[in-house]
C-alpha cells in the first residue's frame, strides 16, 4: 500500500522556522522525483520546491532564498526546510511524487502518482 505522510507542521510566528517531514511506503523512493505542493486559504494549489531523483532542487519565486528541499532515500523521507516564514505561507503542505529523472514543478495534485494527505502550516504572531 503506498503512503505519503507529512508531518512537522504548525503554529509558527512570523519569521520563524519550521521543517515539515514526509515519509514515504510501498514505492521505490529513490526512482520517484519528489515536489511540495501548498494551497493557502481559499487559494488554488502552488508547487513550493522540489528535487529530483539526483538530488538536485529548485525553488518557486515565492519561497526562493527561504525554503530548501532534501531528500533521504534510505530514510525514505522528503524533508522542507522554512526560513523567514510570513503570513503568506501559511497554508496546508502536501508532498508529491512522480516517476521519472526530472523536476516536477506542476501545481495539480493530480498530475502525480501519489500525494499526501497533507499538513497545516499556520504563521502567524
Amino acid at each position: 500500500q503506498v503512503q505519503l505522510v507529512e508531518s512537522g507542521g504548525g503554529l509558527v510566528q512570523p519569521g520563524g522556522s519550521l521543517r515539515l517531514s514526509c515519509t514515504a511506503s510501498g514505492f521505490t523512493f529513490a526512482n520517484y522525483a519528489l515536489t511540495w505542493v501548498r494551497q493557502a486559504p481559499g487559494k488554488g494549489l502552488e508547487w513550493v520546491s522540489a528535487i529530483n531523483r539526483a538530488g538536485e532542487s529548485t525553488n518557486s519565486d515565492s519561497v526562493k532564498g527561504r525554503f530548501t528541499v532534501s531528500r533521504d532515500n534510505a530514510k525514505t523521507t522528503l524533508y522542507l526546510k522554512m526560513n523567514s516564514l510570513k503570513p503568506e505561507d501559511t497554508a496546508v503542505y502536501y508532498c508529491a511524487a512522480k516517476f521519472g529523472s526530472g523536476w516536477y514543478t506542476t501545481s495539480e495534485l493530480v498530475d502525480y502518482d501519489y500525494s499526501g494527505q497533507g499538513t497545516q502550516v499556520t504563521v502567524s504572531s
